[in-house]
């Protein structure tokens, strides 16, 4: 019998377990992708607008102006 190294592979937690009923093959890998999409934000970069943002949302007409009727337009 050989003692585990340090460089041996430890095997991972499994993500999550069926404790209940017998989901099909594609039902599984379903339920993982789901799973997974959940997950993902904490690794997107948060980005400051730039100029071009701000010229981009004046050219839309995207922030309320000021002016008669401004707090109709606000509530958009």
């Amino acid at each position: 019998m050989t003692e585990p190294t340090s460089d041996a592979v430890q095997p991972e937690a499994p993500l999550f377990s069926v404790v209940k009923g017998q989901p099909s093959a594609e039902e599984l890998a379903a339920l993982t992708a789901v799973v997974l999409s959940l997950g993902g934000t904490e690794s997107a970069e948060i980005r400051q607008p730039t100029v071009r943002d701000w010229v981009r949302r004046q050219q839309l007409r995207l922030a309320p102006t000021p002016g008669p009727g401004a707090w109709k337009r606000s509530g958009r």
